[in-house]
């Protein structure tokens, strides 16, 4: 019988997976091409718990020549092994929510690079001085340019988006740290930055302009994450008996241009727990500053079922100027569904939320948020399902009246929401997305946007949005066609117009029918 090897959960650390004989993915070719084939200033951007710390500390083994712990990998007989580079290692983990806690982290990793690397900085205080002063130090001890790898770069400014003045002080702080790195450039031999979000140039690396950015570079896709191959080679052992395109809705999904990869943290915590589907990545940060931003932009949450952006949105971004769209996508809620050039030759992105798990867990989050409903959460979810599923177009009627009656009254106080259609039309997508099913926000035909396209076994459903009775919904969706596109899909079509009245705080209207067959 086959003896598995231990899964490394939440080891981050590159000899420890070696030395103890834990399941180890090989990066090590990816990592060889990066430091030999790229400029030697790289910033990568994945999410959180994604495994950009094990391939950074893959990075820092190479470096310092460790070559007894990579045999067997595809680097090993690759890489000169008896060269070896000094390496500062600098992380941002743990409690970052002050200034004052952000200076004295950076004080204690300098000083552990310090020892690390037997020399001194002449004065510790001055944080910038003393990475410079650790750099040209290292440099001249050891006769080799230095290895600079930055983990988390920009935690200490997510960390307090909700806190904006702190969120800023912290960002000059870091900023004059990374400035010092474009001054000691003849003393370096390679810089490696991770992070959730890449911000603009001009508030973080106004120092460091010559950054490049292979976050979107295609041959680095799969620098982090397990690929579909992985999961049917090596875990397969790991996954007998169990539904393995189930576990590729739940869990695959995120692409970054190359292969569809799955979480990290999400397949070996399935595993563990003995093949439970569940949201183990999502609960491991719950984004209550992005649930604020949606609110106080009165954001129509449709659109992210049918998001396009350009190449600039999810480039990069400022603390002043913070657009939901790319901290969804940055921070991994969205992803990337396809790269559009148009006849231009602009790029711009389609996204998609990746998976079940992000799906299910956002959705229910939302609805937690913008309904407050919990214990009847459950039953009116069931309740659209069956509706949507059985075609009783009345039942869904009753299930979405029943739904808005049940919303605390004090959900409309102190806002303005009663009187914006967004907000009903967002609290119908939610729950429509909670449940699984395939769905199209403000979808695009050539005679004008579906609000909602809906579509589940055989079954399309073509619903559009009206608040108050001035203009009327069915008769907007047969007057413009909506339905033409989707006659082809030999489907039973349902058009669906919803009036909203703000004074209700509910459904005024719900007319519908169902397109003849040709």
């Amino acid at each position: 019988m086959q003896t598995l090897k231990k899964l490394p959960i939440g080891i981050q650390t590159f000899s420890e997976i070696i030395k103890k004989d834990y399941l180890y993915i090989d990066k090590t070719d990816i990592a060889y091409d990066l430091i030999t084939k790229e400029s030697k200033y790289i910033f990568l951007s994945r999410p959180r718990r994604f495994g950009k710390s094990l391939f950074l500390d893959t990075l820092h083994n190479i470096f310092q020549g460790n070559k007894t712990l990579f045999e067997g990998l595809n680097i090993y007989d690759k890489w000169d092994w008896e060269v070896k580079y000094p390496v500062i290692k600098i992380d941002f983990f743990g409690d970052l929510r002050s200034p004052e806690a952000l200076k004295k982290h950076i004080g204690w990793i300098l000083r552990s690079n310090q020892k690390s690397l037997g020399v001194e900085c002449y004065d510790i205080n001055d944080i910038g001085l003393c990475l410079k002063e650790l750099i040209e130090l290292s440099y001249e001890k050891y006769n080799q340019q230095v290895v600079v790898l930055i983990d988390e770069y920009d935690k200490a400014i997510l960390d307090n988006l909700d806190q904006m003045e702190i969120a800023k002080e912290n960002r000059e702080i870091i900023k004059g740290l990374y400035t010092v790195l474009k001054a000691s450039d003849p003393f370096l031999k390679f810089v490696f930055l991770t992070g959730v979000s890449k911000f603009s140039k001009a508030s973080i690396f106004s120092g460091l302009n010559m950054l490049e950015d292979i976050s979107l570079n295609k041959h680095y896709g799969n620098i982090c994450g397990y690929t579909q191959n992985d999961v049917q080679t090596t875990f397969l052992p790991y996954l007998q008996g169990v539904d393995l395109e189930k576990v590729k809705r739940w869990y695959n999904g995120y692409n970054f241009l190359k292969d569809d990869v799955y979480n990290p943290f999400d397949l070996l915590l399935f595993i563990k727990n003995e093949f439970l589907f569940d949201n183990y990545w999502f609960v491991t940060g719950t984004p209550t500053f992005l649930i604020k931003l949606i609110e106080k932009n009165n954001y129509f949450l449709p659109k992210l079922s049918n998001l396009v952006v350009d190449k600039k949105l999810i480039d990069s971004f400022d603390i002043e100027n913070i657009d939901i769209e790319v901290i969804l996508y940055q921070a991994g809620y969205l992803t990337i569904d396809k790269m559009i050039i148009d006849r231009r030759d602009r790029i711009s992105y389609k996204l998609k939320l990746p998976n079940m798990e992000v799906k299910n867990s956002l959705n229910d989050i939302l609805i937690d948020f913008m309904t407050k409903q919990k214990i009847e959460k459950l039953q009116h979810q069931d309740n659209l399902y069956d509706a949507l599923c059985d075609e009783q177009i009345e039942d869904f009627k009753t299930s979405l009246i029943s739904m808005f009656a049940s919303i605390p009254y004090n959900n409309y106080t102190k806002n303005n929401i009663l009187h914006y259609e967004g907000y009903y039309a967002s609290v119908i997508y939610i729950y429509l997305q909670s449940l699984g099913i395939d769905i199209i926000g403000e979808d695009v035909t050539n005679k004008g946007r579906i609000d909602l396209t809906l579509k589940i076994n055989n079954l399309i459903y073509i619903i559009e949005f009206k608040m108050g009775d001035k203009y009327n919904a069915l008769e907007q969706i047969k007057t413009k066609d909506y339905s033409r596109k989707y006659l082809n899909e030999n489907k039973d079509i349902y058009l669906v117009g919803i009036h909203f009245d703000e004074d209700e705080r509910n459904i005024s209207k719900f007319e519908w029918e169902k397109i003849d067959e040709l």
